[in-house]
């Protein structure tokens, strides 16, 4: 059976053709799946797709009608996926529910310290042979408040590098975590963490219940200095809101490696057109801001382990067998 691969990236090309060999063939293919390039996969039965894919009632629709039975997501979260309609469609869906938790949290940490300590203006000044410090004061983190918003997997890895920073650890979550405690951890409300945090990580899943989880409230409850971070969803954050904040000069740094409405953008090189966001071009503007595309997974590490994963969904998918991974199982 030839697998039909949609969003694969040139870095991530080689691990895919790999991690199939053997097993079944692929076709990869650097399109988007969204509404335009859903009649590509006709004929396919199994399709895997990237975390911006559009997987939609129209998409899931035209997928099944061509013929599509399967869909692997090559990421842990699904947000962007329909799964009534997949499950109406009979389409059976599934993710990659783990994977290296240290390339994002050591990437969370990259975003902190390249805002906080001026990085970025400090590169562009000694390339064009400024070397004046003016602008470019940091702070210790060591002593300092790290607010970890969600302590699964990922938010635990980040505070224990915060812990090796020697910094005062406050969590929030809807469980607490032994790991965490064991790191001298308190868990409390999400508007002390706010309140009383130098550095704020968000590491929660979008849902429902998640969207805008620091909306234009949460966020002027933050310190007029803080350090915001977020490199697991876009919709977690206002990002309307977090410009007005901007505005009125709040925030030592914040660094953001996901956007809200980042499908269409993300991924592609959209260097030579006019961004029609406005809202995303008013970020970019602020000095303080530091925006990266989605990038915290990538390492080898982790799209290794992604793709791995992802081809033990697809054999058990044919062997008919369901895993931890299955988000609508077989029908």
């Amino acid at each position: 059976m030839e697998i039909l691969a949609f969003g694969v990236q040139a870095d991530e090309k080689p691990l895919v053709e790999a991690a199939f060999a053997g097993h079944h063939e692929v076709r990869c293919l650097d399109v988007f799946l969204n509404e335009d390039t859903a009649p590509i996969a006709a004929g396919y039965e199994v399709i895997t797709t990237s975390v911006n894919a559009d997987l939609g009632r129209r998409v899931l629709e035209t997928l099944a009608a061509g013929g599509t039975r399967m869909i692997a997501q090559r990421s842990t979260g699904f947000n962007n996926i329909d799964l009534a309609v997949a499950e109406r469609l009979g389409l059976t869906v599934a993710r990659v529910s783990f994977y290296s938790p240290y390339s994002v949290a050591e990437f969370a940490w990259a975003l902190a310290l390249a805002v906080d300590r001026r990085i970025v203006r400090a590169s562009t000044r000694t390339r064009d042979f400024d070397f004046r410090l003016d602008g470019l004061m940091g702070r210790d983190m060591h002593g300092r408040t790290a607010g970890v918003l969600g302590t699964g997997k990922i938010g635990a890895a980040f505070a224990r590098i915060a812990h090796g920073f020697g910094m005062r650890l406050l969590g929030w979550d809807i469980a607490e975590n032994p790991a965490c405690l064991d790191l001298g951890m308190r868990y409390v409300s999400k508007d002390q963490l706010l309140a009383e945090s130098d550095l704020v990580s968000l590491h929660v899943p979008l849902m429902p219940q998640t969207r805008h989880l620091l909306d234009a409230a949460a966020l002027k409850a933050m310190k007029d200095d803080a350090i915001l971070v977020n490199s697991s969803r876009g919709g977690l954050i206002d990002t309307a809101a977090l410009v007005d904040e901007l505005r009125a000069g709040r925030f030592t740094g914040v660094g953001l490696d996901v956007y809200e409405a980042e499908a269409g953008l993300f991924f592609l090189d959209k260097s030579l057109q006019p961004i029609e966001d406005d809202t995303l071009a008013r970020l970019m503007t602020f000095p303080n801001v530091l925006v990266t595309s989605h990038q915290a997974y990538y390492t080898e590490d982790a799209v290794g382990q992604i793709v791995q994963t992802t081809v033990r969904n697809v054999l058990d998918y044919t062997a008919g067998r369901r895993s931890e991974n299955v988000l609508v199982p077989r029908s």
